[in-house]
């Protein structure tokens, strides 16, 4: 039996239809289940166990489903464990979070310099539960400068709603000292340089039954004192706090302090956009009633990341610079206007950089593979750093403005990555083998391909495509192609073993990198953002033809991908194009943008896709009902392709 004809009578449960209707500016849309919204209301919670109960048993009669999961597991146990956020310290100790292959999360741990075993020093699996099915996860971990204790953030069971603790390594417990209602989306704690105490960011104390747009609104930032009542905390950076400047309502304030510098930076995020403003006072005015911050920058600055190196400030800002530029100006007297161009504008996207003590090392692309730049602080001539041949792209991975070089994770789409430390003395890259080398880590067999697509207007979109070398170009190849396109992010060149399960048996892997992105820099995401938003999910269309046209497969053997704003790209490509998709998988994706802006998460992202309570705003919104119904897709010839049901709520 088919998985198509699975599907016959005894189907999923059918949700029953409550048309609701709006009105956006005279123009109508009509939302069948705005009921879904309650979702804890007792019929729509049946629904989902029923839907959930149906697609288990839909799942579990595919044939060959035992072979793959045991294969999957066997892949993902083919490494012991990962290792990832380094915190190098002066002394050659090293902070990292680590996560066993058995283990469902990460925790947090230290290797001494002394020493050959590595100290647990915070597992979230011992924290106290209410419950069994209470999980908690670590949401950052900051090393205080004497490297004596650690702030650390965790959320309880997926939810956002981050609590900080205080870790002391000598006592080899938490300190008092505990924070609700962390800000950790948009900014992280600093700590003072004597490791007294920190500088965070904390959301509002809301009524129970708050409407959830107020959720994010009118962040603000506080000093705390180890040992004092966070509730007595002075504000710094906040709308109304003394010396700040005026702030919006989903204005996110953060502030920094940079090590080695007599600064504090007054960081502010303007929701989910990337372009940040940046205002500096003397850090030790923090508290004072003489607290005064300076503007460096606003959001016509296009700045979207800066770093410190004593009195100096780097950034990295696309004014006149559509794949972005570094300048320096003085924290003392910052004139971004006249600033001192340290990477100029060039075909390259400069996407990142960190200042250590020899350098500033700086991330740039010119297409999915990364490189990086050293630029010496004592002759600010640029020199590329060579990575090895067979693994083309590199991201920084630890850099400290006290510690010379940098730390490298090296990867492609073939082969695992590894952590590779930089000695600028030298000249070489050394691998530090705190990576484990897994046992399916560089097969042989397989090969990457990467293209320039057309697309419905002729502009060129870049696919990646793995496959085994093996593969025949005659549209017999099932293919899952992934995409997202929002907020300029990039999606980076990595290798997953997992991934062989579907690779070793012939399917391919395809990465579309659309608009709305910033694989090309600041225009290649304001050419998918807002009233250009249908050019995301129009290049994925097009990456899709490529694929059947190529013989790479065909539309009933092809599956599209994506998750949280990737909702947009896929709801919106399989309903404007039904026929080239026989299955799509959407991991919480937003697929009704005109109700997207009623929930918590929803008014900070008004700058990446408009909003509906002004006219001619959005085009984002144009995904709304359209995507309103039951959809189901089946793979009725290869079961390796699967099936998926879901029902978008409107």
């Amino acid at each position: 039996m088919t998985v198509v004809q699975a599907l016959g009578a005894d189907g999923p449960p059918v949700a029953p239809v409550k048309r609701v209707t709006d009105d956006y500016h005279g123009t109508k849309v009509t939302g069948p289940y705005r009921y879904m919204e309650e979702f804890t209301n007792v019929d729509v919670q049946k629904w989902v166990r029923g839907q959930a109960d149906y697609a288990d048993k839909i799942l579990r009669s595919i044939p060959g489903r035992d072979a793959l999961l045991k294969r999957i597991s066997e892949l993902d146990a083919g490494a012991p464990y990962r290792i990832y956020g380094f915190d190098r310290r002066p002394k050659g100790d090293l902070f990292y979070f680590k996560q066993l292959a058995a283990e469902n999360v990460a925790k947090f741990y230290l290797k001494e310099a002394k020493g050959e075993k590595e100290r647990l020093l915070i597992d979230p699996e011992t924290f106290p539960r209410t419950d069994q099915k209470q999980h908690f996860a670590l949401s950052f971990a900051r090393v205080s400068p004497d490297g004596s204790k650690v702030l650390y953030g965790f959320a309880a069971s997926g939810s956002e709603q981050t609590t900080l603790r205080v870790f002391d390594l000598t006592a080899g417990k938490d300190l008092p000292d505990a924070i609700d209602r962390m800000e950790a989306e948009y900014a992280l704690p600093s700590w003072f340089p004597d490791s007294s105490g920190f500088v965070y960011s904390r959301r509002r104390k809301l009524p129970e039954k708050a409407d959830p747009t107020e959720g994010y609104k009118y962040t603000q930032a506080f000093l705390h004192t180890l040992g004092t009542d966070p509730e007595k905390d002075t504000m710094v950076l906040a709308e109304g706090a003394n010396g700040s400047p005026k702030l919006a309502e989903m204005d996110f304030p953060a502030v920094l302090l940079p090590a080695g510098s007599d600064w504090a930076i007054g960081q502010v995020r303007h929701g989910d956009e990337t372009d940040i403003s940046l205002y500096v006072a003397p850090r030790n005015k923090l508290g004072s009633r003489d607290l005064a911050w300076l503007k460096v920058c606003d959001r016509g600055d296009l700045v979207t990341e800066f770093a410190v190196r004593g009195d100096d400030l780097f950034l990295l800002t696309a004014k006149d610079a559509p794949r972005f530029k570094v300048v320096r100006t003085s924290l003392a007297k910052p004139d971004v206007a006249k600033a001192t161009v340290v990477i100029p504008p060039g075909p390259a996207v400069v996407n990142g950089f960190a200042v250590a003590k020899d350098a500033l090392y700086v991330s740039m692309s010119t297409g999915v593979p990364n490189t990086i730049l050293r630029v010496p602080h004592d002759t600010s001539k640029a020199e590329p750093v060579t990575l090895p041949a067979d693994e083309p792209s590199a991201f920084l991975a630890a850099t400290r403005s006290d510690l010379p070089g940098t730390w490298l994770i090296v990867s492609s789409w073939t082969r695992e990555g590894r952590l590779l430390a930089f000695d600028p003395a030298a000249k070489t890259l050394t691998d530090t083998g705190l990576l484990p080398v897994g046992k399916f880590a560089a097969p042989d067999w397989l090969t990457s391909t990467e293209v320039m697509v057309p697309s419905h207007d002729g502009v060129k979109v870049p696919l990646s495509i793995i496959h085994r070398k093996d593969i025949k170009l005659n549209g017999s190849n099932p293919t899952l192609m992934s995409g997202y396109g929002a907020y300029g992010f990039g999606n980076p060149m990595y290798f997953d073993p997992v991934n062989l399960a579907w690779l070793e048996r012939g399917g391919v892997l395809a990465t579309a990198h659309v608009r709305g992105g910033g694989i090309f820099g600041k225009e290649w995401h304001h050419a998918g953002r807002r009233a250009t938003k249908p050019n995301t999910w129009k290049d994925f269309i097009a990456c899709a033809d490529y694929l059947v046209k190529e013989g790479y497969t065909k539309p009933a053997k092809l599956c599209g991908e994506a998750g949280s704003a990737g909702g947009i790209l896929i709801g919106r490509a399989i309903t404007e194009r039904p026929d080239l998709f026989a299955a799509v998988q959407i991991s919480v994706g937003c697929t009704d943008m005109l109700r997207f802006e009623t929930t918590m998460n929803g008014p900070p992202n008004i700058p990446e896709y408009g909003t509906v309570t002004k006219k001619n705003v959005s085009a984002a919104i144009s995904v709304g009902s359209s995507f309103c119904r039951v959809i189901k897709f089946a793979m009725a010839s290869d079961p390796l392709l699967g099936v998926c049901f879901f029902t978008p709520h409107g």
